[in-house]
Order: C-alpha cells, then structure tokens, then sequence
C-alpha cells in the first residue's frame, strides 16, 4: 500500500513517537510511507532526528503550526492536498487536531469515486481529543464542531484508548462501529532491559540522589494541566515525614521557572530535582533511576509514561482520567480522583513505605502491558483496518495479540 502519514509538529511526545513507530513498522512490512509534518517548534524538543536515514520519506510544511492561525492554516491546507494528489496514496492516516482536520479535509478534497472505492482512504488516529472541561465554552464547542465535520470525512478513527471513542461518541462525533482501538506502541527492549547499577548511579548522582532516596518521577511537559502543582502539594505534607525521598521532574516546557518559583515557595527547592529535557533514549534511565512514577495530568489520551514505567517494573500513581484506567489498576499501581491531593499523598506514602509493594506492583505492570503495547501488536491493529478499507476484509480484533478489551480484563 501506498500510505500518507500526517501529524502537526515532532516533538517529544506520545503522539509523535507513536506516528514514527507506525511510519517505521509499516515501510520495513513493505508498504510505501510519506510522513508529512510541520516544524518543530517551541522548548520540547524535536524528534526529527529519527527521521534520518528512515524507511520513509519526510516532507515538512513549514506553515503547518499547532496554533490557530488563519493565513498559515490555509496556506498548509493548499498545501497538503497539492502533496496529496501528487503523492496518489491509498490511505491518508493523520494525527492530532491541526494536522487532523487540515489533513482530513485535503484528503476529503481529492478522492473521488464511489463511496465504498474511492481513494485515498481517510483514516485517523485520536491520541487526545482537543476539546476538554478545562478550556471556554466557546472554544470547546468549535473544537467539537470541527471534529465533527472532519469525522464525517473519516472512513475510520484509531483510538489510542477505549476511553477516546466513549467520549468522542458521547460529544456526537462518530458512531460506534466508527471506531478501532490500538494502544500506543513503545520501543520495549530498552525499558524492559535495566541500564545497569552504574548508569543508574551515574544518574543519580548527576542529580545529587542518594542511592538509598525513594524518588518518585514525574516525566511530562512542564506546561498547563500537566499537573506538577497537585505534586508539589503532595510533597509539602510527606516530605517533613520521609526525609529519605525526592522528586524528580523531567521535561521542560512554558511553566518551568513557574513551577520552579512554587518549590521555592514551599521551602522544598533542596528535596526537588529537574533534569531538564532529555532524550528519549535517556527517558528509560530516568524511570530505571527511578522508584515510583506519579503522572498527575489531568486530559490525556493514554499517556504513554504509565506503560513505559510498567514495562521498568514501577509502580504508577495516577489520576483516573481518560485511558489510565485501561492500563493502571490495584495490581499496577493506583488509581486516584483528578485533583485529589489526600489521596494522592495517601498512594505515594503506602509505596514509600513498602518496598515489598512497590516490588510487587512494578513487575505485575511489566507482565500486563508487555504484549498490548508492542509496536507488532498496534501496527497489526492499523494494517488490519486499512486492509479492511481497502480490500473489505473483516475487521477481527479477536486475532489481533493483545486487544482484549478493558472489560474482559475486569
């Protein structure tokens, strides 16, 4: 197949690193990949990187920005339908809200045929959706309205949680049989895989952590609704009780002096860490180095650090939103309200003051995600759809590895 990837920008995220896998997986089975992506732009990092010498090709539409930006939106719609209709592919497959919408509808604009042949076919994958309690009222209804459009555009949607289809359906986008489940893939091999007792030295002390401290890692982008705040909270009523335990942040973002400025603010500059933005490749170093992982986020799709802490073998701490409950439960870790600091500092103390525990719930995380997040495992699930578009052959999740649903775990 000829196949056209679309996604906004390549930072360091889930959604990114899900679309380079899905890009990598797809040409080395022998299909023909484009990778259309706007600049990377802003302090989160780039993954261009892994772009080079790839099984696919990368083109870069330097108007296509995250923003809504009227003059630039427009100019990248022209342009994704010109690279469209030139590239002639058998399925368009985008990612995230801007490079969603533009791509679907440039897509939209250049097929023809009957409905059930036309090409290309229009697939799209929700790794979060863009509208969300947090934003105006008036905004989250023009985010709902231009999802809605665009899906009646869509001849599938990929979720990258169950939990993405029940809300995009509840806000009347899609129906039902409109959509397929395939978890985010992560490169496994190096998080399975300990880095060794001296990397991990090494690493904690290039933070001052001492090899007996309980760290407990926050990884995300230091930015609105990430959640930091609620763990600086929770760290000003346990840090005065374990002296033995710090907090380590990794990532950047538009908060960091911010945050930084409610640390110091909290007299805890001396038990917080911040390693700053690191490399993917160092992202498994960190949750290794690490004791407990806590992910305080409070609109995510799945996020994808729940899973890579499982596969380290920690136990998770995280607020019950969206897909969290499709990979954290009373076997991997726990499951909290959004916002609720009482039981936050509740499950951080339970797992500071048992190790047995954190032990027991980190290697039963590693044996609940291994299979469900393999990169095989989600590009199986993509493949059967376009197969399913392309060809009419069945859609059968059933003899897909690892998508049993979150029900059938229950």
């Amino acid at each position: 197949m000829k196949i056209v990837h679309v996604i906004t920008r390549l930072i360091l995220g889930g959604a990114q690193e899900n679309t380079l896998i899905t890009c990598r997986v797809l040409a080395e089975r022998g299909h023909e990949v484009t990778l259309i992506t706007g600049p990377a732009i802003g302090p989160e990092g780039a993954l261009f990187e892994q772009t080079k010498n790839a099984p696919f090709e990368t083109i870069v539409i330097r108007k296509l920005r995250r923003e809504i930006r009227a003059g630039y939106d427009l100019a990248s719609y022209f342009q994704l339908r010109k690279l469209i209709r030139q590239i002639r592919p058998d399925i368009v497959h985008t990612h995230s809200a801007k490079a969603g919408i533009l791509g679907r509808f440039a897509a939209d604009a250049v097929r023809s045929g009957p409905k059930r042949k036309r090409r290309p076919y229009i697939v799209h994958t929700i790794h979060g959706l863009p509208f969300h309690p947090y934003q105006s009222p008036l905004l989250k209804r023009f985010y709902i309205a231009a999802e809605k459009a665009a899906a009646r555009r869509t001849d599938c949607m990929i979720c990258v949680a169950d939990a993405m289809a029940e809300k995009a359906i509840a806000a009347g986008i899609g129906e039902p049989g409109d959509f397929v489940t395939a978890y985010s893939a992560i490169d496994e091999q190096a998080f399975v895989q300990p880095p060794g007792e001296q990397a991990i030295s090494d690493f904690r002390r290039k933070y001052r952590i001492g090899e007996q401290t309980v760290v407990i890692v926050c990884i995300a982008r230091l930015a609105e609704l990430k959640g930091h705040e609620y763990i600086i909270r929770s760290a000003s009523v346990l840090a005065p009780k374990y002296e033995n335990v710090v907090w380590l942040f990794v990532g950047d973002g538009a908060l960091t002096e911010q945050i930084k400025s409610q640390i110091q603010l909290a007299s805890l500059g001396y038990r917080f860490r911040f390693t700053g933005l690191l490399p993917p490749e160092q992202i498994p170093l960190a949750i290794h180095a690490s004791d407990i992982l806590v992910h305080c986020s409070l609109r995510e799709g799945l996020a994808r650090v729940l899973p890579q802490a499982m596969l380290c073998a920690k136990p998770v701490v995280s607020f019950d939103i969206d897909g969290a409950r499709e990979v954290v439960n009373e076997n991997t870790g726990f499951l909290i309200e959004p916002e609720n600091v009482e039981q936050l500092v509740d499950a951080c103390e339970r797992l500071i003051q048992d190790p047995d525990l954190r032990f027991r719930l980190g290697y039963q995380g590693r044996e609940s995600v291994m299979e469900k997040f393999a990169p095989e495992t989600m590009v199986a699930v993509i493949e059967s759809v376009y197969n399913h578009l392309i060809y009419g052959r069945d859609l059968n999740d059933d003899e897909v590895p690892g998508r049993e649903t979150a029900e059938e775990e229950e």
